[in-house]
């Protein structure tokens, strides 16, 4: 429990939203799992082929794109191209940091994970309402340009 004795009310319930946040965070991951698991992909996969389904990038762009460590991005890179779902290749603008770019394997599988996604945010869409969705999507906006500033 979270002794909230010397939060302002606006505080504790900062608190309160950011541990929210990190539950939703894992039902989301796991949410992931499921709709990735028929193509034999994960959460972290899809974050890498999404990142890289309109243009081959360097694992360190991902990485800053995604808000993630650049190793994990290279462990789940490096599955990727071992499983034939992307290849790695020459880049113009760096001798070492290849770039990463599905394969059409790999374009193939993201498609189906694709369709699945967009049945499962339209259901739940419906259920949370539009109008609510945009509201919490304003406001997480306003955070995020918060936290970039603020990070302690």
């Amino acid at each position: 429990a979270v002794n909230y004795m010397a939060y302002t009310r606006s505080g504790k319930t900062f608190t309160e939203f950011v541990l929210l946040v990190f539950r939703l965070n894992g039902l989301l991951l796991e949410a992931g799992d499921h709709l990735t698991a028929p193509v034999g992909q994960t959460s972290a996969r899809w974050q890498v082929m999404g990142c890289i389904d309109d243009e081959a990038r360097t694992v360190a762009d991902v990485a800053r794109i995604m808000g993630l460590a650049r190793q994990s991005v290279q462990r789940v890179a490096d599955l990727l191209v071992k499983d034939g779902l992307a290849v790695y290749s020459e880049n113009p603008h760096h001798k070492r940091a290849k770039l990463l770019k599905l394969n059409a394997k790999g374009l193939k599988a993201l498609r189906t994970i694709e369709k699945a996604q967009r049945t499962w945010a339209n259901a739940i869409g419906k259920e949370v309402g539009e109008r609510d969705l945009v509201k919490v999507l304003k406001v997480l906006e306003q955070l995020h340009q918060i936290l970039e500033k603020k990070t302690p």
